[in-house]
């Protein structure tokens, strides 16, 4: 049975969680490096890297207050976008969180090597030891330890920044635009992961109390706090350091606080380095080991890692995951080298929390429902979408490859492990499939309104039997309804060395019986019919012509009748090709013994035109009408909830008796071989269309239609409103 964690993180706590998350390497490793790219405009660098942070700060605000699980940016995303997504981001936050807090602890060490001649690794192993230790006791020791940690620090920066900033150079600010644009952006790029802890917050949801108010009031106020803390000591550092100097430095704030403080403030620097990089672990393992449990929770990870204890309420197992990765991070790892790759990475997951946001905003899921919400939405979002892309690229190209090499990894754990046990999708997947179920329905209604005006055209090929025209016909007269026009052409074949205009001023037999024929099934089904013959010496391309010059909306034809001697295979499908206009091919048998009509579809909603014409046909014979609908095995519940809704509401647009059956994909050929074939019409899209090509299975669906001894009605849809695209996009989403 899966446990719940204890609700005693208050606003003091995760405040200081995510200040503690922050400051941390952001500050006290990165200026040197960051100078590089921007001088003195690291200034500008480190404000600009707190605006585009918000956006995914709010959104991850909006989204903790509507799930205070724990896992925060796995959870959102994977409910937005899915397990594929979710494993995704799981699993490399959580590895690039392990990393920077491994980071933290080999980059503080030289602060206390600057007091205490001491090996960095022993005592960053050490110093990671015991933190996992105490996250291991509970979140709220871990809470209360952050404070102490987060106050004994705040005094010293602010000791440092006050005393400082009486010693600044003024004239130190006077290059800030020397590396142009460009450079700022750069430096931005790389101390954006600085204000990566203050959506850390959202990681430990589940354990704070009155996440309504709590949650929103961290991030933001630990962001603006920061923020405005980073640019002052940057300023500070800039303004009493000569920039060359400044990026040669692997202790900069030290420095700075030597040329202005003296040893005293140097002490006082050096503690606050080393407790602001202790803390920045410590938030790290916390937050970082709720990933692996929440994903195990929802069974993207093995089981073993949801386990709480009952002794210190907290998940032991992630902890302890978590903490090992830390300290092989530590011994083998040159961590300097490859932080811009946890960076990189942190970008692009920023990027997608923005996209979760909108996903879940516009999927109107009913479980959706945040006490607090995104400003100036969708237009925050976006711009932290956006923003976060352009950030990634001045990453380079061995970051950009490194967080590639995290997406892939995570895809293949995804694929071998999460895939075969979880078949669960994400709210922007279910939202997309509504509104194009949706899409569908509308354009069904349209399709079945009888007011609009259809031209139809009956092609015959000469020697056309009276069963065949009777067929088509019948077909025709249930798809004119008042207003609409039927239209019957035989099309006779001329041989190319006997002229038209000789052909067409002789009648042969079968032409005559033919006038004569159409008038009386004419009379039979009561519908006004215009019929004539026309001559060619290429039927097939005269049909495609008269479709052209009579404006026809939908083309009626026998299936495998042939128009004219060729080697080149079906007639039918050549003629399909080369008319603009919706095909129907009709098997010649007759209808009037039909009890069921039963519309399959291999893969999306149906066909409007599918629809209608079994809706006519039914309506005319008197049948009752089936959609039978194939199914995966892994066919989620939402997807199945949705399938059934919009197959109601489907049959509510009908005007006969009507049902939906759903099959197992395997077993559709035995549920259409089960059916009366002397009594069962089947009407189907084309199999050489591209519901063939996009139907994702093994062919199964579509060897069942073809070998079939029903008869049937195979439809062909030549205009999508959407194109090609829109059709692909229903496949995929139903």
């Amino acid at each position: 049975m899966a446990k719940d964690l204890e609700r005693d993180l208050g606003l003091l706590s995760v405040v200081a969680i995510s200040i503690g998350a922050m400051v941390g390497s952001g500050i006290f490793i990165l200026p040197a490096l960051a100078v590089k790219d921007a001088g003195a405009g690291i200034i500008a660098a480190y404000l600009l890297a707190g605006v585009l942070v918000l956006p995914a700060a709010l959104s991850k605000a909006e989204m903790a207050t509507a799930m205070p699980e724990a896992g925060g940016t796995y959870v959102y995303i994977e409910r937005s976008m899915g397990p594929l997504l979710g494993t995704v981001s799981g699993l490399g936050t959580w590895f690039s969180l392990s990393f920077k807090g491994a980071l933290a602890l080999v980059g503080g060490v030289p602060y206390l090597v600057l007091l205490f001649d001491l090996p960095i690794r022993p005592v960053a192993i050490t110093l990671a030891v015991v933190l996992v230790l105490v996250n291991i006791l509970g979140a709220e020791q871990t809470g209360r330890l952050q404070i102490g940690i987060v106050a004994v620090m705040l005094v010293a920066i602010g000791w440092f920044v006050a005393g400082g900033g009486p010693a600044v150079n003024t004239a130190s600010y006077g290059g800030m635009w020397e590396y142009g644009a460009s450079g700022i952006f750069a430096a931005t790029g790389l101390v954006f992961v600085s204000f990566a802890g203050v959506t850390k917050i959202a990681s430990v949801a589940e354990e704070v109390e009155d996440p309504d108010r709590v949650i929103p009031l961290g991030m933001l106020g630990s962001l603006g706090f920061t923020t405005l803390l980073y640019v002052l000591v940057v300023a500070v550092v800039v303004g009493v350091i000569p920039l060359d100097q400044l990026a040669g430095s692997t202790t900069p704030i030290a420095d700075a606080a030597e040329a202005t403080l003296g040893t005293a403030g140097v002490a006082a620097v050096v503690l606050a380095a080393i407790l602001a990089l202790v803390s920045t672990a410590n938030a790290g393992i916390l937050s970082s080991s709720r990933y692996p449990f929440a994903m195990s929770r929802d069974g993207l990870a093995p089981d073993l890692f949801s386990t709480v204890s009952d002794r210190f309420g907290t998940p032991v197992t992630a902890i302890s995951l978590t903490g090992g990765v830390m300290l092989l991070l530590i011994l083998f790892v040159p961590i300097l080298e490859i932080a811009k790759l946890a960076s990189a990475f942190k970008i692009l997951v920023f990027a997608l929390i923005n996209v979760a946001l909108i996903g879940f905003r516009e999927s109107d899921a009913p479980d959706y429902d945040p006490s607090f919400e995104v400003p100036l939405y969708p237009w925050t979002p976006i711009f932290g979408t956006i923003t976060g892309f352009a950030l990634l690229t001045q990453m380079g190209l061995i970051a950009i490859v490194g967080a590639v090499g995290i997406v892939v990894g995570s895809v293949v754990w995804y694929l071998g492990y999460v895939r075969p046990r979880v078949t669960r999708e994400g709210a922007i997947k279910e939202s997309v499939r509504r509104s194009i179920g949706d899409r569908a329905l509308d354009r069904t209604e349209e399709t079945l309104d009888e007011t609009a005006e259809t031209a139809v055209l009956v092609a015959l090929p000469e020697g056309s039997s009276r069963r065949s025209e009777a067929t088509l016909l019948e077909v025709g007269a249930a798809l004119t309804p008042n207003g609409s026009s039927l239209s019957i052409v035989q099309f006779d074949e001329v041989p190319d060395q006997q002229p038209l205009d000789y052909a067409s001023g002789v009648q042969s037999s079968d032409d005559l019986e033919f006038e004569c024929r159409t008038d009386t099934l004419a009379a039979e089904f009561d519908v006004p019919v215009e019929y004539g013959e026309l001559v060619s010496h290429h039927p097939e391309r005269a049909v495609a012509n008269a479709v052209d010059e009579r404006g026809v909306d939908v083309l009626l034809v026998e299936r495998g009748a042939s128009f004219e001697d060729s080697l080149l295979g079906d007639s039918i499908d050549r003629i399909r090709k080369q008319a603009d206009c919706d095909t129907i091919a009709v098997d010649a048998q007759p209808l009037d013994a039909l009890e069921t009509i039963t519309l399959v579809t291999t893969r999306g909603p149906y066909d409007p035109l599918k629809v209608r014409v079994g809706n006519a046909v039914a309506t005319e014979t008197g049948a009752d009408l089936q959609f039978l609908y194939p199914l995966d095995e892994r066919q989620s519940a939402e997807e199945r909830q949705q399938l059934e809704a919009y197959h109601d509401d489907l049959l509510d647009l009908c005007d006969v008796p009507t049902e939906r059956t759903f099959v197992d994909r395997q077993e559709f050929s035995a549920a259409i071989d089960a059916a009366d074939s002397d009594r069962t019409l089947l009407i189907h899209a084309n199999n050489g269309g591209l519901a063939a090509r996009t139907s994702n299975d093994d062919g199964s669906t579509q060897s069942a239609i073809q070998d079939s001894d029903h008869a049937s009605i195979e439809v062909d849809t030549k205009r999508h409103p959407d194109g090609v695209v829109g059709r692909l996009l229903e496949r995929l989403a139903f």
